[in-house]
């Protein structure tokens, strides 16, 4: 379970004001104590994250949040911690203090939750001291059903977490990196290339995530350095498609015949992870950039920057040489996320392997709500060696929409 990414689980938040108990809550439903508990208000200043295992969900990730009725500057700042949880959020827990009822913070709360079309599960924690409490009433003045628990004595959370199985979104990911490309017995090539930014002893995420949907749909993978695939071609069976790094694209596109599909990893995850269409419709933008633009380059995952970072070095070269001048490069990395996005002229976004789709998405959206284009890594390289309509060929709609963009 812990071997999970946590990019890839349904992602449980649970909100609700001060003292409410809500890392009680996600104590009893993980059964250890994991999250700070405390009588004092305000124990929760960050969002927390812990990996845990619900059946039949299966892994999932709970996020334990200050709370929203928190106070003072220091308190602006963690409601507002709070309220970035909800573009990761598959479902939401909202926990209600018997003494303090519903309120606005509850009511403005769900608002918002629900303009996300985020599932909500409401619970009414301590209810083992709440006999006088009327669940009617406060059912009534939420608009949703309330479930009884009670953190400390353990009452009802086997229906809560009843409740999670239920309300979780089916599609809360895509289905397939790879899978839905390729048939039972088919065979696919995945090319690694082994450099400085090469993690030592092991693949990189996307890498180990690709292999595995190959052999979760019955299909073989063979994995090759860009060198090594013209000799691979040339002693297997034709394979169905090729999947390179994007930095090795021109090479792997020299040596892999026409008639075999080839895409890369950030391409497969720009699709598995958010939306494809979208970020081909970005490239476009690229034609218009022009030197003294501003460029946002994001990545969702902070590491140690080699000498050659796709990032910091090559990505900004490329652009440099393409539009013949200087280009204003900003750089944001983490699982924060810039909001005054307005003053540049694109966004290159990495392939978001480290967050999940939810938060991606809504990075894309509000790229689309500001007008600013977006695109991603792989479809960006694919677009400066001029290799973007093979690197498609998988993809009908997405290729269709480059095509019509052109």
């Amino acid at each position: 379970m812990q071997d999970t990414p946590k990019a890839n689980r349904p992602h449980i938040a649970i909100f609700g004001r001060r003292n409410a108990g809500k890392s009680s809550l996600i104590n009893a439903l993980t059964n250890q104590d994991i999250a700070l508990v405390s009588d004092v208000a305000g124990t929760t200043t960050d969002p927390v994250f812990k990996a845990m295992e619900i059946l039949p969900i299966g892994p999932v990730m709970l996020i334990d949040t200050a709370g929203i009725d928190d106070v003072g500057e220091l308190g602006k700042l963690r409601i507002k911690k709070t309220m970035e949880v909800l573009r990761k959020t598959d479902l939401a827990v909202l926990v209600i203090e018997p003494e303090a009822g519903i309120e606005e913070y509850e009511l403005d709360l769900k608002k918002q939750i629900e303009s996300k079309k985020i599932p909500i599960v409401a619970v009414l924690n301590k209810s083992d001291q709440a006999q006088e409490v009327n669940i009617q009433d406060l059912e009534k003045s939420l608009g949703q059903q309330i479930l009884p628990v009670s953190a400390l004595t353990g009452r009802g959370i086997e229906e809560l977490k009843g409740a999670l199985i239920k309300n979780i979104p089916e599609s809360f990911e895509e289905q397939f990196i790879i899978g839905d490309l390729v048939n039972p017995g088919d065979i696919a090539v995945l090319v690694v290339p082994i450099d400085l930014a090469a993690p030592k002893g092991r693949l990189i995420l996307p890498q180990v995530q690709t292999l595995r949907d190959l052999l979760d749909h019955d299909a073989m993978g063979l994995v090759v350095k860009e060198r090594e695939l013209k000799a691979a071609l040339q002693k297997i069976s034709k394979p169905k498609i090729v999947v390179t790094d994007s930095q090795a694209f021109q090479k792997v596109d020299a040596d892999t015949p026409p008639d075999i599909l080839m895409t890369s990893f950030s391409i497969l995850f720009a699709r598995y992870k958010g939306d494809l269409v979208e970020l081909v419709k970005g490239a476009k933008a690229v034609k218009e950039l022009k030197p003294g633009d501003k460029v946002l380059i994001a990545e969702a995952c902070t590491h140690h920057r080699q000498a050659d970072d796709i990032g910091k070095v090559k990505i900004p070269r490329w652009l440099r040489q393409y539009v013949g001048g200087e280009l204003n490069f900003n750089w944001y990395s983490g699982g924060g996320y810039p909001e005054d996005i307005e003053s540049y002229k694109i966004i290159v976004h990495c392939g978001g392997c480290m967050i999940n789709r939810r938060e991606m998405l809504y990075r894309i959206q509000l790229a689309k709500e500001a007008g600013i284009p977006i695109v991603n890594y792989g479809v960006l390289i694919a677009f400066l060696h001029g290799i973007l309509d093979r690197a498609l060929q998988p993809f009908p709609l997405a290729r269709l929409t480059w095509e019509e963009e052109k």
